[in-house]
C-alpha cells in the first residue's frame, strides 16, 4: 500500500508541495493579525494560500489544454503568444464598443478572448496535420507570428479594460477585500472539466491512444488527424480563457503579457507527469505542477536568492522530470519483458 502511494505521480507532487510549504512556513516568520491580535505565519495562513492559488491560476488554466497536446504526442509553444493576442484583441474590441452594460461587456470580452484562442489553436492544428510538420516547428513559428501581431495591433502599448471586468475578476465573494478567489475558482473548474474529459470520455481515451501509438490508433479506425487537430483547438481555447481572466484581473492587456509562459506551462505539464513522448498526462497533475512552480518562485524570494535562479531551477526540474519518466518507461518495459518471459517458460513446462 505504501509503495503504491509513493509510486503515484500525484502523491509525489503533493508530497513535494507539502515539503516546500513547510520550508516556506519555517523561513517566512510571523505577523500579528489585525483582527484577532494573534501571531499568524506569513505563509501558512488562509490569505496567502488563496493568493498562491491565484498566482498559479492563469498558467495552470493554459497547462490543462497544453497537457492534452502533450498527451497526444505534440507540443504547443505558442500558448503565451495566444494569451497576449487574445488579451489585446479583447481590450481593443471592448474599447471600440464604448460604454455598455456589465453583462454585455463581460459576455463580449469572454467571446472575443475565447474566439481568438480558438482561431489560433485551429490554425496551429490545421498546419500540424495539413503540412505534416512537427508541432514543435509549427508552434515555434506561430509563437513569433502571433506575438508580432499583438505588438502591431496594440502599437506596443497597454490597453485598459472596462472596470466592470476587473470588479468581476476581483470580486471577494464574501472573503476579505484583499482576497480575489475568482481566478482560483476558474482554475478549479477548468481542471475538473479537463480531468473528466480525459478520463471519463471516449474522446479523452482516444487522445491517450494516439499519443501512445498513432499508427496503431489509425489502424484501429481512430481519426488520428482530427484528434491531433482537436487538442490544439482546446489548447488555444484555454489560452484565450486564461487571457480573459488575466486581463480582467489586472485591468489591462499588453503585447508582452505571458512572455515566457511557454516555459511555465510546459514545466507544469511535465513536472505533473506528462510524457513528452506522448500517451501520458493528467489535468489535475498539471495544475499541481503549476502550484509547485509558484511555490518554487516564492521559495526563491523568501530565501533571498537571486530571482534569476528561478529559470535555472525550473529548467532543471523539466530535465529531471523527463529523465525520470524515461527511466520509469525503461523499467516498466523490462518488467513486462520479464513477465512475458516467465509466462512463456510456464507455458513450455505445461506443454512438456
Amino acid at each position: 500500500m505504501i509503495r503504491r502511494i509513493l509510486a503515484s505521480q500525484q502523491a509525489g507532487l503533493i508530497l513535494v508541495i507539502v515539503l516546500l510549504g513547510a520550508l516556506l512556513t519555517l523561513f517566512t516568520g510571523t505577523h500579528v493579525d489585525r483582527l484577532t491580535g494573534q501571531p499568524v505565519n506569513n505563509f501558512l495562513n488562509f490569505n496567502t494560500l488563496i493568493q498562491t492559488a491565484t498566482d498559479a491560476s492563469f498558467f495552470a488554466i493554459m497547462a490543462v489544454g497544453a497537457t492534452m497536446v502533450i498527451i497526444s504526442g505534440g507540443i504547443d509553444l505558442s500558448v503565451g503568444s495566444i494569451y497576449a493576442l487574445s488579451g489585446v484583441t479583447t481590450a481593443m474590441a471592448l474599447r471600440s464598443m464604448g460604454p455598455s452594460g456589465s453583462m454585455r461587456t463581460f459576455a463580449t470580452g469572454l467571446v472575443v478572448a475565447v474566439g481568438v484562442g480558438l482561431i489560433c489553436g485551429s490554425m496551429n492544428g490545421l498546419m500540424v496535420v495539413g503540412l505534416r510538420v512537427h508541432s514543435f516547428i509549427i508552434t515555434l513559428g506561430t509563437m513569433w507570428i502571433l506575438r508580432g501581431i499583438a505588438f502591431v495591433a496594440s502599437s506596443a502599448e497597454s490597453i485598459l479594460l472596462p472596470k466592470v471586468l476587473t470588479d468581476v475578476a476581483k470580486a471577494p465573494l464574501g472573503l476579505a477585500e484583499s482576497l480575489y478567489p475568482v481566478p482560483m475558482i476558474a482554475m478549479i473548474i477548468v481542471t475538473a472539466i479537463g480531468a473528466v474529459y480525459l478520463t471519463q470520455t471516449v474522446m479523452g481515451r482516444h487522445i491517450f491512444a494516439v499519443g501512445g501509438n498513432a499508427d496503431a490508433s489509425r489502424f484501429s479506425g481512430l481519426h488520428v488527424l482530427r484528434i491531433q487537430c482537436g487538442v490544439f483547438i482546446v489548447s488555444g481555447l484555454t489560452a484565450g480563457l486564461a487571457a480573459f481572466m488575466g486581463a480582467s484581473f489586472y485591468g489591462s492587456a499588453s503585447c508582452v503579457d505571458a512572455t515566457g509562459y511557454e516555459l511555465y506551462v510546459i514545466a507544469s505539464a511535465v513536472v505533473g507527469g506528462a510524457s513528452l513522448a506522448g500517451g501520458k498526462g493528467s489535468a489535475i497533475n498539471a495544475t499541481l505542477g503549476a502550484l509547485l512552480i509558484v511555490l518554487i518562485r516564492q521559495s526563491i524570494r523568501t530565501l533571498h536568492f537571486d530571482q534569476n535562479y528561478e529559470w535555472i531551477i525550473i529548467g532543471c526540474a523539466i530535465i529531471i522530470a523527463v529523465v525520470l519518466d524515461q527511466a520509469n518507461a525503461r523499467f516498466s518495459a523490462r518488467r513486462l519483458a520479464r513477465a512475458a518471459g516467465a509466462a512463456d517458460r510456464t507455458a513450455r513446462k505445461g506443454n512438456a
